[in-house]
């Protein structure tokens, strides 16, 4: 098991990171505002401009704490990373499939299906939770739409075709997503994804839980021995995780938009909390940040049980589970990669 609260938010802009004494030391100008033991830190999530010293940064390569920068609108710049660790028969795999672009459809294809199940399968629990509040008629022919996407997904035979699917899947699952805004329509109105930049605060939200979750599941991908950097649905591009970004596709719906449905929904997070430019564009604030941040590895604590396991844990440690399913899978240890399919 690994602890679910072993990551560190620094969301002020303005501070600086530096090493004390096996202790990460938190400075604004002179002042310092916090220490934090390294011991038992596994990542560090950097929402600055100041930076780190290079003495934090080697360290932090050298105990394996994954030391992220991102800018304050979640997006990402940087990761540190030590050496690489983990079964090398096993990366050796992971890039003779990704080379082959028949094999790497036949894994990305569970991503895929996964997706759309659960995106799906959100629309299905807001029929049936909330049917007088929700315009039930347009969930339901998006549902039906959806359900046959699932299978053009498990027919493709070529990346090409696979990503049309998803993107015609995810289309169609935004086209209704306003629906599930139960509270704070007027201030949260949602007229269809927006990425970069985000428009709207519904969007900036989004954005900002996706760039925590694909850092998660890149956090998972090292831990078992995988390259987070190497994919199959996402190619390779400078830069990129793209296998972080293609095993979080399964997880976007259930994991990432029911979360910001949720802080939305209960009034977590309120119009004061986004910056809006005259453009249109929306960022999270500071605070906004903080709160999003607070109530994320609050979600990581509440459990489930995972559908292939049939065991009950943690949210916080799907990324972990699929990971290992998919490092099994390349193995040969299963024969197929089991996606996450929410229930």
């Amino acid at each position: 098991m690994r602890r679910l609260l072993n990551t560190l938010f620094v969301l002020s802009d303005d501070t600086y990171l530096a090493l004390e004494n096996e202790n990460v030391v938190i400075y604004r100008q002179e002042e310092v505002l916090g220490r934090v033991p390294l011991l038992g830190l596994e990542n560090i999530l950097y929402f600055g401009f100041r930076g780190a010293s290079p003495a934090l940064m080697g360290e932090c390569a050298k105990r394996q704490i994954g030391l992220c920068f991102l800018r304050q609108n979640g997006r990402f710049l940087a990761r540190v990373c030590g050496a690489s660790q983990g079964n090398v028969l096993l990366r050796k795999k992971q890039y003779r499939v990704s080379d082959d672009e028949a094999e790497s459809c036949r894994i990305a294809r569970n991503f895929i299906v996964g997706k759309i199940y659960n995106s799906r399968a959100v629309l299905e629990r807001a029929k049936r939770d909330h049917p007088m509040s929700v315009d039930v008629e347009a969930l339901e022919e998006v549902s039906r739409e959806l359900h046959s996407s699932m299978r053009e997904a498990r027919q493709a035979e070529q990346l090409e075709d696979l990503r049309g699917v998803e993107g015609n899947a995810a289309r169609l699952y935004f086209s209704v997503f306003g629906e599930l805004i139960l509270q704070n329509k007027e201030d949260f109105p949602f007229y269809g994804r927006w990425k970069r930049p985000p428009i709207g605060r519904v969007n900036a939200a989004i954005s900002f839980v996706y760039t925590m979750l694909a850092h998660d599941c890149a956090s998972a991908l090292e831990s078992v021995g995988l390259d987070a950097y190497v994919g199959f649905l996402h190619r390779d591009r400078p830069g990129r995780e793209s296998l972080a970004l293609d095993l979080m596709e399964e997880l976007r719906a259930v994991y990432a938009d029911r979360f910001v449905l949720t802080l939305i929904n209960n009034r977590v997070l309120k119009p004061k909390d986004f910056d809006e430019r005259e453009n249109g564009v929306v960022w999270l604030s500071e605070d906004g940040r903080k709160a999003v941040v607070a109530a994320w590895q609050e979600r990581k604590r509440d459990t489930m049980s995972h559908p292939y396991l049939g065991e009950k844990i943690y949210w916080g440690l799907v990324p972990y589970v699929q990971a290992l399913l998919l490092a099994r899978h390349l193995r040969g240890d299963l024969e197929e990669y089991p996606a996450f399919l929410w229930k």
